[in-house]
């Protein structure tokens, strides 16, 4: 027996409420990409940290600036209640994404994460956008890896 298998896996049942649970909220770069591609995103996606000159300098194209510091129910009033949001911050070792994923929760809203943040779209080797504008991904080039 190994350190591996010293614990046995988890039944098909818990495994399967496990991974659908996680799924529920969370999602990744590559799928947040595929979909803005598309042009027609059935999500709202926020940059959740930083500073306006940090976003200005490097984002997520199509990501609206918004800190988990100013979501308050009278920011959200701009969007439906049936908005789906994803959020990210900087990479695994930012909690904004957190922060903000629970202050949309706590408003009622829905919301999944996308793991990895800015550090795991660059590793994906996505394009990036900047300025003071969300952008538009199918503008850019797919950055070289």
């Amino acid at each position: 027996m190994s350190f591996v298998t010293e614990i046995p896996p988890a039944s098909a049942e818990v495994t399967i409420a496990h991974f659908l649970q996680r799924l529920s909220v969370e999602t990744d770069c590559a799928d947040v990409s595929a979909v803005l591609r598309t042009g027609e995103p059935d999500f709202a996606l926020l940059h959740s940290v930083g500073s306006p000159e940090a976003y200005a300098r490097r984002h997520v194209p199509g990501a609206l600036h918004l800190p988990h510091r100013e979501i308050s129910a009278g920011r959200m009033a701009a969007w439906p209640m049936e908005t789906i949001f994803v959020v990210y911050c900087a990479g695994p070792h930012c909690n904004g994404a957190d922060q903000a994923a629970l202050k949309l929760a706590r408003l009622g809203r829905p919301v999944k994460i996308m793991i990895g943040g800015i550090t795991g779209w660059a590793d994906e080797g996505l394009p990036f956008a900047a300025g003071s504008e969300p952008g538009d991904i199918n503008a850019l080039p797919i950055a070289a890896e």
